[in-house]
């Protein structure tokens, strides 16, 4: 096996040649979904715990613990925020779930999340240099329904061992509860990925997109299809960071949200989606076909595809229209059948198509810069500052409309968006440790080098084994014979 199929460099590559664009997305999404079971079960799971501090004597085991030991636990009891540099907690996030909300799957149960919630930590270690712990809990109450109450109570009594909380796959409209009183009740950052992490990126998306189609934010005139957790975030940090409400249309499962949704403002548990209806879609359009005439940009976080957006929407919008299609693990509609329509720049959630608009690229950087400064909260600037140093970050090394924002490659962008951020939090007055702007690079720059040759170290000296040949050959056969 050659080096550029062990590394799966080029996805197409590993194909028939005669495959349409159709059969090659299909065929893509099968060997991968395939792949990560076979690699996850041969390697039982992707994340380990390892010492950071050495043993070179016996007595060294009584300094590590007791009786040593007992002396940190009285310094952090006199001045808890010694807890920050006495143990792990300071570079430490809790990625924590109930699972009822994973990927396109759905309720998978709360073991059923690990699988994404130990990736979140993967990718915190290896992009961000922060250590994270998967934690998936079952918030059912007595009446087997999910108590967003009972994922509060658990999260306010582990803070004290973290560093900041990464909540995930949180089923609406619990989710919308958990993290807004999480995030003024706890002492630490309480961050949603789903929600403020997909929002921030897809921000740094639009905002190079539009410089790329010569159009003006607050001028263009936006359609979000669906309006879970991620649209309705993504929503409030468009009109926060000046888009024109006026110009935002959003539609869920049952229509437009607008001032006539009386369904939405009678269930006060979706407050979040009756503020945009009373904001946004001041012409109360009510069909896709409406809307989509003449709009700039579309952002679709629904149903997965290929053919939840339809081609014909994507026809009248106006020209060099702008596609978000980010459903995981296949997006509403594929990028090639997008481009057909007329679309002028297309993005996924997906790292095998151009233009992956994911939140890899920003909790990694965004929770170490929240740590460095040891923030109580992430606060929405914060994001919003995350969103423009991902976009500025592209923009200076080149961008185009194929390449619109960094990718999980590009290992520098994590410390100098990790610093911006942590630069935002002290303007926001949320940050307990002032440190300089060349400081929280450099900071964050050091921890991820360290994690990243920690990581290659450990494959160098056979401690982590490359994965099998015959591994990734049958993950490819079985997706060709199922195509």
């Amino acid at each position: 096996m050659d080096s550029s199929m062990l590394k799966l460099e080029n996805l197409d590559s590993l194909f028939p040649k005669e495959f349409t664009p159709e059969q090659m997305a299909k065929a893509k999404t099968i060997f991968l979904k395939k792949l990560a079971e076979t690699a996850h079960r041969h390697y039982g799971g992707k994340i380990q715990t390892v010492p950071k501090a050495p043993v070179p004597g016996f007595n060294w085991f009584n300094v590590w613990y007791t009786p040593g030991v007992s002396k940190v636990s009285t310094d952090i009891r006199d001045n808890n925020d010694a807890s920050f540099e006495l143990s792990n907690r300071g570079n430490l996030v809790a990625v924590i779930s109930d699972s009822t909300r994973v990927l396109g799957d759905g309720d998978v149960t709360p073991s059923g999340g690990l699988g994404v919630m130990e990736g979140k930590a993967f990718l915190m270690k290896y992009l961000g240099g922060v250590d994270g712990v998967a934690l998936c809990i079952d918030s059912r109450g007595k009446d087997g329904k999910n108590d967003p109450d009972k994922i509060i109570e658990f999260v306010k009594m582990v803070q004290h061992s973290f560093g900041a909380i990464n909540l995930e796959d949180i089923s609406q409209p619990n989710c919308f509860k958990v993290l807004d009183v999480l995030r003024e009740e706890c002492d630490i950052p309480v961050w949603h990925d789903d929600a403020q992490g997909t929002a921030s990126v897809t921000l740094a998306g639009v905002i190079n997109a539009l410089k790329l189609a010569g159009k003006k934010m607050n001028e263009a005139k936006f359609v979000l299809f669906g309006a879970g957790a991620s649209n309705t975030t993504i929503a409030r940090l468009l009109i926060t960071d000046g888009v024109n409400p006026a110009n935002v249309i959003i539609f869920d499962s049952k229509g437009s949200l607008n001032k006539n949704r009386s369904d939405i403002e009678a269930d006060k548990r979706f407050y979040r989606k009756w503020e945009l209806c009373e904001s946004t879609n001041p012409g109360c359009l009510n069909t896709m076909e409406e809307a989509m005439k003449g709009a700039d940009v579309l952002i679709s976080l629904s149903t997965p595809g290929p053919d939840t957006i339809k081609p014909e929407w994507i026809r009248v919008m106006a020209e060099k229209s702008i596609v978000f299609t980010c459903a995981n693990p296949v997006p509403e509609i594929y990028p090639y059948a997008a481009k057909e329509a007329g679309a002028f720049i297309v993005a996924t959630g997906r790292g095998d198509f151009p233009n992956q608009v994911n939140n890899s690229i920003g909790f990694p950087g965004i929770l170490k810069g929240a740590l460095m400064v040891r923030a109580k909260k992430i606060t929405d600037n914060m994001a919003i500052a995350a969103a423009h140093s991902l976009a500025d970050y592209a923009e200076k090394r080149g961008i185009n409309p194929e390449n619109i924002v960094p990718t999980m490659d590009e290992a520098n962008v994590f410390p100098y968006e990790a610093a911006d951020v942590a630069m935002q939090a002290i303007k926001d007055g949320v940050a307990r440790h002032i440190i300089t702007r060349d400081e929280a690079y450099e900071w964050a720059k050091k921890d991820i080098n360290y994690s990243r040759d920690l990581v290659k170290s450990m494959y160098d000296n056979g401690f982590i084994g490359a994965p099998p040949a015959e591994m990734i050959e049958e993950a490819l056969q079985f997706a060709i014979k199922q195509v």
